[in-house]
């Protein structure tokens, strides 16, 4: 996301000097909640992202009037609240977001972030991006009748979005059935209920406990049920709680505070010095701290910490933050860099073993196969150098040594490599920094998790070792 379209969004949802709107609820420190919104294109998000913004007391009326004229200028009048979030010309007359949105507000017990993803599959890594800073994932649904089923069937985006989101350490689901109103449905319990049983079984397949899984029909036009319950007599048969009441049911995630520092790099710009934006993965960082940004291994120094337009002492984990920073220049700054504790840095590496779940694929893969693989902001093409084993998905056990070959539908671990120094760890170590996803010619192919990264020591030993085998086999053939 642009530094200038963070300035704009705070500009146009008329924020407080202390980073609140309108009718916000006052002053102390709450934990914050990282959500992502994602589903197939045209599914609603950024339509239910406004009016949530607008319900809490964050986009005004004068604001919400403003959109609205323009969009009817656009003769795209239902349009006006994603407005809030989607912010350049593209979006706005195409009617698609390109870039993920970000936006804020409180409820009576959390303070939460938003973050509104592109569902058009041409802009899936931006979807990706804002994902990995996400620690739920409101995955919204059109219950239109025929959007729902273009979504969900082969080539739309509903199930690689839910995939991806899982993929990503995303363990809280909120699956918010949208259009309710809409003339086909009329708040049909029949189709919420045939909607509910297509999409359970899938989600239960890609990882998603029946426990971790929410379900709410609403509409993110007219509004109903995102703050107040639906009415009775709009729908009768829901019993549940409205979209807000079901956020803040929801349970922090554990914050590992007392871990060394780490945050990851989303973006960079210029505002009065150098400026980082990341989400803070483990410690805290408070204005003052001196930081290493790896890699390269630069001293950072941090001079102010500034979380949604307000200056505050210090960023813990799942804060998503803006830091003023000396001692580097914004060339050197990188989307995927983490910025870690001084005396405990992260590891970089240009070669790690990863195992990868390959779900879909054109053929069998093999080594010296090069694809794109998303390590957390970071967007890097990998080459898989070795494959070195074949693992049984239920059991985790290895079937096969170096198999020659994989096919889609297996699990495999691999030695991969990547050109540039990249930030991971083993993924039993530090779980945020273990995870990757694999994409080629637009396709999610995979995905997997740092199982360690070898030392060149190692890296030699097994050279030799193979090398040895070689020539082993190579004198019992003459």
């Amino acid at each position: 996301m642009a530094a200038s379209q963070v300035a704009e969004r705070v500009q146009e949802l008329h924020l407080d000097d202390n980073g609140r709107g309108p009718g916000s609820e006052s002053p102390e420190r709450v934990r914050n909640l990282n959500i992502v919104f994602i589903g197939h294109v045209d599914a609603g998000k950024s339509t239910l992202c406004g009016h949530l913004l607008y319900l809490t007391g964050n986009l005004d009326e004068r604001t919400l009037e403003k959109y609205e004229k323009e969009a009817k200028s656009k003769g795209r009048e239902s349009w006006k609240f994603a407005w809030a979030l989607d912010l350049t010309e593209q979006e706005r007359s195409k009617g698609k977001t390109t870039d993920y949105g970000v936006a804020s507000f409180r409820t009576a017990t959390k303070h939460i972030t938003i973050i509104d993803a592109p569902g058009h599959k041409a802009y899936v890594p931006a979807m990706i991006s804002g994902t990995g800073q996400a620690d739920v994932a409101i995955l919204v649904i059109s219950a239109r009748k025929g959007e729902f089923e273009a979504g969900f069937e082969r080539g739309g985006q509903t199930r690689e979005h839910a995939m991806l989101a899982k993929t990503a350490g995303v363990r809280q689901l909120i699956v918010v059935i949208n259009k309710m109103d809409e003339p086909t449905v009329q708040w049909s319990e029949e189709r919420f209920r045939e909607i509910c049983d297509k999409l359970a079984p899938f989600l239960k397949q890609i990882g998603y406990r029946p426990q971790e899984v929410s379900w709410v029909p609403v509409s993110g036009f007219t509004g109903e049920n995102l703050r107040e319950p639906v009415h009775p007599s709009t729908c009768a048969w829901y019993k549940g709680g409205s979209l807000l009441q079901v956020l803040d049911a929801l349970k922090l995630p554990p914050r590992p505070l007392d871990m060394p520092v780490r945050m990851t790099v989303v973006d960079r710009f210029r505002d009065m010095g150098v400026c980082i934006l990341g989400r803070v993965e483990a410690g805290t960082i408070r204005s003052g701290d001196r930081l290493l940004l790896m890699p390269p291994r630069l001293v950072v120094h941090v001079t102010s910490i500034t979380m949604d337009a307000e200056e505050v002492p210090l960023a813990e984990p799942g804060d998503n933050v803006k830091l003023l920073v000396k001692g580097v220049e914004e060339d050197d700054i990188h989307s995927g860099q983490v910025l870690c504790a001084e005396n405990d840095p992260v590891e970089a590496t240009t070669t790690f073993d990863g195992q990868v779940m390959l779900v879909e694929h054109k053929s069998i893969l093999t080594a010296g196969y090069r694809c794109i693989a998303h390590i957390q902001a970071a967007a890097v093409e990998v080459v898989f150098e070795r494959l070195l084993a074949e693992v049984d998905r239920r059991t985790n056990q290895i079937v096969k040594k170096h198999p020659k070959f994989v096919r889609p539908g297996s699990t495999f671990i691999a030695r991969l490599s990547v050109a540039q120094p990249v930030c991971v760890t083993a993924f039993k170590e530090f779980a945020p920094l273990g995870r990757f996803m694999l994409r080629d010619e637009g396709t999610t192919i995979g995905a997997g998790v740092v199982v360690r990264i070898p030392t060149a020591k190692q890296r030699s030993e097994e050279l030799q070792s193979t090398t040895e085998s070689g020539a082993k086999i190579a004198s019992s053939s003459v």
